[in-house]
């Protein structure tokens, strides 16, 4: 269904049926990927999601603002990136312009808007580096 509205999903990835995806043309998700449910996909700006990456129920990815500094408040947008084997937990929030590069973790309700480096963990409001994370053998 996704597809026939322009969005970039294998066959191999997992949306569950409550999530809300505000522009399917801008969304691509990889292969052994997941959305979990309640998850609100604000694509106004495009958002990519790789391969074997998690978004964990009721998060929120949010590419859109709102300019401040200008008095009618214009809207501002900015791509967001799930990059390889990253998890975002449960009840997270990732802000506009925002990466959480391969294999990093934001922790549950962790509030985001700055990039996560790889193989990090993030936690908190605003989410801050936990301790690198390490896979087991």
């Amino acid at each position: 269904m996704l597809r026939s509205f322009g969005a970039t999903v294998t066959a191999e990835s997992r949306i569950d049926p409550t999530v809300r995806i505000w522009a399917p043309w801008n969304l691509t998700i990889g292969r052994n990927s997941s959305i979990g449910h309640h998850v609100d996909v604000y694509n106004v700006a495009p958002i990519s999601i790789g391969d074997n990456a998690t978004v964990s129920q009721y998060s929120y990815l949010c590419a859109a603002s709102h300019d401040l500094a200008d008095p009618t408040m214009k809207l501002t947008t900015s791509p967001i990136r799930i990059e390889h084997a990253a998890w975002v937990c449960a009840k997270a929030f990732v802000g506009p312009g925002v990466t959480v590069h391969e294999g990093a973790v934001v922790g549950a309700c962790g509030v985001v808007t700055k990039d996560v480096p790889e193989w990090t963990i993030v936690a908190g409001n605003p989410a801050h580096e936990i301790r690198k994370r390490e896979i087991n053998a």
